[in-house]
């Protein structure tokens, strides 16, 4: 049964439609720009609760981690967290996940219905993210569970955080993916959609208290249109949405962030460092401003064209409260970014610019380079 939060039956909360990624959690409060505004000047909360969430416990907990995810986390201290992916063997990206090490317990927080490809001799096939790391489990002396059932998330947004922070006694460090725990629950800062984001993983029976006493001391209530206008802005991708079946994580900025370039043995490294060290990647994720002089916008998936030819396609399509119509775009490298181009499909195009501080920096490959002077 698809999940619907109990939330939705607040007054005032408006349902996102049926077949949007953030279905069973409130799309708006009745006015997303205005949401949106509070989200970058004052403090806003936006139910997350759709989320799925998995604990590793057990002494092996992070270097088994280490060996099925992207990132390296064998020293991810008590206390820190951070991003990670799970690859097939081809480097092409399953699953994206973020962590929270805290009290000898890795929480993982990801989409609703994350899937892997499985790990069997001539496989291909899906399975849930769970079945995916019970078999990649072997010896190992961990323990995983879902843990959905009895978690549920908050994010809180804007300037404002630090001072609601305070007033529940919550104190988080400053760095990135800091965390905390307080009473009955785990904070996690986040260096997105902004610069003070926050997420509270609370009981899930108490979230409705939860929503009550943080909207009481002064938190607006946000929606996920507000979430991912900001989340599109700050140029942060979403699986399934901003990525196909084809994306590896150079693609859409996940290098670093949450795929180490120097860390063996765990599938798909191969094309991480291979393209990191010796190619580039094929497509870039670039932030588009639409034409915001019609009423339709292109979707996820539709095409990006240059005259008459496809040069990459629509992922994330937001309204802005500043920017207006926006969407992230996988363009292919060879298209020229000051070019016009036309995003969408049919009854559904719209005119369309690269935003030239979306562009990724360019990347000098050190394999490449050091071949390059050997050649002489």
């Amino acid at each position: 049964m698809a999940y619907e939060s109990p939330l939705l039956r607040r007054p005032g909360a408006v349902a996102p439609p049926d077949d949007h990624p953030d279905a069973g959690v409130p799309w708006h409060w009745g006015d997303p720009f205005a949401e949106q505004r509070t989200a970058t000047r004052g403090v806003a909360v936006v139910d997350r609760s759709h989320r799925q969430i998995i604990t590793v416990t057990g002494e092996e907990r992070l270097s088994w981690l280490h060996l099925v995810i992207s990132q390296h986390v064998t020293g991810l201290r008590d206390g820190e967290g951070t991003e990670a992916l799970v690859l097939d063997s081809q480097g092409r990206i399953d699953a994206h996940l973020v962590l929270a090490h805290i009290g000898e317990k890795v929480f993982l927080d990801t989409d609703p219905g994350a899937t892997a490809t499985t790990a069997l001799p001539k496989g291909g096939e899906k399975q849930t993210l769970l079945e995916y790391f019970e078999a990649m489990k072997f010896w190992s002396k961990v323990e995983i569970l879902d843990a959905t059932d009895d978690w549920a998330m908050l994010t809180l947004l804007g300037p404002e955080v630090p001072s609601l922070l305070d007033r529940f006694g919550i104190e988080l460090g400053t760095g990135p993916y800091a965390v905390a725990r307080f009473e009955g629950g785990v904070a996690r800062r986040m260096p997105w959609p902004g610069p003070s984001s926050v997420d509270l993983l609370i009981p899930r029976q108490e979230l409705g208290e939860w929503w009550t006493r943080l909207t009481d001391a002064g938190a607006r209530p946000a929606g996920s249109w507000a979430f991912d206008a900001l989340r599109v802005e700050s140029l942060r991708p979403k699986l399934g949405v901003d990525t196909d079946e084809r994306t590896i994580p150079h693609e859409v900025n996940w290098i670093g962030s949450a795929a180490h370039v120097a860390k063996g043995c765990y599938r798909g490294q191969e094309t991480v460092a291979k393209v990191h060290n010796v190619g580039k990647p094929p497509r870039n994720m670039v932030l588009l401003h639409l034409d915001g002089s019609q009423e339709i916008y292109p979707e996820t998936g539709d095409p990006v064209r240059l005259g008459e030819r496809t040069v990459g396609r629509v992922g994330s399509v937001a309204q802005h409260h500043e920017l207006g119509p926006i969407a992230l775009a996988l363009l292919k490298r060879s298209t020229p970014m000051d070019a016009e181009l036309a995003a969408g499909d049919t009854d559904r195009t719209a005119a369309a610019s690269v935003d030239p501080d979306s562009l990724p920096r360019e990347h000098t490959a050190p394999g490449r380079e050091a071949a390059q002077r050997l050649r002489g």
